[in-house]
């Protein structure tokens, strides 16, 4: 869950391999079918923009770029393994552990929380070791306004290992906030699940988190992210059932996201209790029978 145009943090390689950051959602946005609503109506049902709506949500974006502070990468160690106890354990453990690691954006980077140990990974890493009585070691390697297309070109070849149970990608809100077009979608998130799938057993892909409820966009500039969010995420289903790997959609499940303790203190990053809310959730359907 990163930060919205026009103060996404849009790498060179991304602007140069094709974003579209001058693109103007408002125009996309309002071609999508459907009935009128409010933005905390999910899945379809947000309606189209009027004229005045548009007007209104790219108003919001330019005021939210002067006031929107957004959480850094917290301090920390980016890998640990976690015990049956729930301990990290450190960096080794001579008993059989599950191998896993995320990529992705600021939600993969723990944005919103003191400390790496208090992000998304080692949440569920610490939920899956529960569930299978056993250690669990995990890897996080997102930025601060990582695209699908860094998570492409720059994440994964800074990941050495190729021999994981179990690898999350979390990633696709910088990619609404560009606007970047559903086809460039497409072509990143193939290619970074066959990425994936060289590197690990399991590929599990996990949504954007709720940008239509954060309490620091604008009403109209959240209407806006939710429709352009049921369009990502129905392409998004699509290719992974497609693909064979497991589609997480975090933007239309309840995880609180409407009230104010889900959130950090920037008001739009998880905190402590919006992390473990969303751990919860991915550990429960993480499907395990076939991985261990």
């Amino acid at each position: 869950m990163t930060s919205p145009t026009p103060f996404s943090e849009q790498t060179q390689h991304d602007k140069d391999s094709g974003g579209n950051a001058g693109r103007d959602i408002s125009k996309e946005t309002g071609s999508e079918p459907g009935v009128s609503g409010s933005p905390s109506v999910p899945n379809g049902l947000a309606g189209r923009l009027s004229y005045g709506e548009k007007l209104l949500a790219r108003i919001e974006g330019l005021y939210a770029s002067k006031t929107v502070h957004l959480a850094p990468e917290p301090e920390g160690g980016r890998h640990g393994i976690i015990g049956v106890d729930g301990m990290d354990m450190g960096a080794t453990q001579p008993s059989p552990y599950l191998k896993t690691a995320i990529l992705g954006d600021s939600m993969a980077a723990a944005c919103g929380v003191e400390n790496q140990s208090e992000g998304l990974m080692p949440r569920i890493a610490h939920g899956i070791a529960q569930r299978i009585n056993r250690p669990v070691s995990w890897e996080t390697y997102g930025r601060l306004g990582a695209t699908m297309r860094r998570v492409r070109f720059r994440e994964f070849p800074e990941v050495a290992g190729t021999d994981y149970d179990i690898m999350y990608i979390c990633a696709g809100s910088n990619d609404l906030m560009a606007q970047r077009s559903t086809a460039e979608w497409r072509e990143d998130l193939l290619a970074v699940i066959r990425q994936a799938k060289e590197k690990s057993k399991a590929v599990i892909i996990l949504s954007p988190g709720q940008l239509y409820n954060s309490p620091s966009l604008g009403r109209a500039l959240r209407k806006a992210m939710l429709i352009a969010s049921d369009r990502q995420t129905a392409e998004s289903e699509r290719i992974c059932k497609a693909q064979g790997v497991t589609y997480l959609n975090l933007t239309h499940v309840e995880v609180n996201a409407d009230v104010p303790e889900f959130y950090a203190y920037d008001h739009f990053h998880p905190g402590k209790q919006g992390y473990q809310i969303i751990a919860d959730y991915v550990t429960e359907h993480t499907p395990l029978s076939s991985i261990i």
